[in-house]
């Protein structure tokens, strides 16, 4: 079995509360353990997990980083999610899908922010490439405070492919393009969707996006270059995320940050 070690205290929390990695060893520096380690210490002996306190050196060696937090654990590597897993299970006619699908978005910390807005909003899945992108690593564990943990995240070997089986089980497929004529702000998100977020730089790659039904911009003052990758996928997540859960009169009842 592959292992992985995940470091910093949310990534290894979330791993523990979500109980879908295998762990076989956490570690934490000798000095003083900290308040918030406490529960996660307790999740662990309930688990009957092995705790090992070694030196911040050791520590260091092990995450390869120096932004442990004083913690590790030595965890299976991610659990992939299929595709078919998710869109062919039987939900309620009046739920609809989100799906977001990155192609070829390479910067780790992208991919890290965009899973953390994603399990904020209630994504179904992050679809990414097997080739030439940014893969689910302790790192964008870190970068997303654990988020990714808990949500799905599709690998395909084609995402043209992938977005004919989300239009075949009858998702719209918007595109995100700083050239668009139609913005954000006009789009009706209300039903079954899929949002296409292009790599750094290039954007969507051409075949991509003579697949996607409407291709969307976000609106700016000063046209100098196109918001970040991760930015702009907040922008549309939480647009999609204010259609469908706030009504005139009406606020979402879960209060966050």
């Amino acid at each position: 079995m592959k292992t992985e070690i995940l470091y910093g205290f949310h990534p290894v929390f979330e791993a523990l509360k979500a109980g879908r990695r295998i762990f076989f060893e956490i570690y934490i520096a000798k000095d003083k353990i900290p308040k918030p380690f406490e529960k996660l210490l307790a999740i662990a002996e309930s688990k009957k997990i092995s705790v090992k306190k070694i030196e911040l050196s050791q520590l260091k060696y092990l995450t390869k980083t120096d932004l442990h937090q004083g913690i590790g654990a030595k965890v299976s590597s991610y659990p992939f999610v299929g595709l078919n897993d998710i869109i062919d299970k039987h939900r309620p006619s009046d739920v609809n899908w989100l799906f977001f699908l990155l192609d070829n978005l390479v910067d780790p910390h992208n991919l890290g922010a965009i899973i953390r807005t994603a399990l904020c909003v209630g994504v179904d899945g992050v679809i990414i490439t097997k080739d030439r992108s940014a893969l689910p690593t302790p790192a964008v564990s870190k970068t997303s405070a654990g988020a990714l943990e808990h949500v799905n995240v599709i690998r395909v070997t084609n995402i043209v492919t992938t977005i004919k089986i989300l239009k075949n089980k009858g998702l719209w497929i918007f595109g995100m393009d700083k050239n668009a004529d139609k913005d954000v702000f006009s789009c009706d998100f209300s039903g079954s969707l899929g949002i296409v977020i292009g790599g750094e730089g290039k954007g969507m790659r051409s075949l991509v996006k003579k697949q996607c039904d409407i291709l969307i911009s976000i609106p700016q003052i000063e046209k100098i270059n196109s918001l970040n990758a991760s930015v702009a996928a907040a922008v549309v997540m939480y647009e999609v995320f204010k259609q469908r859960n706030y009504t005139k009169g009406n606020s979402f009842s879960h209060k966050g940050m």
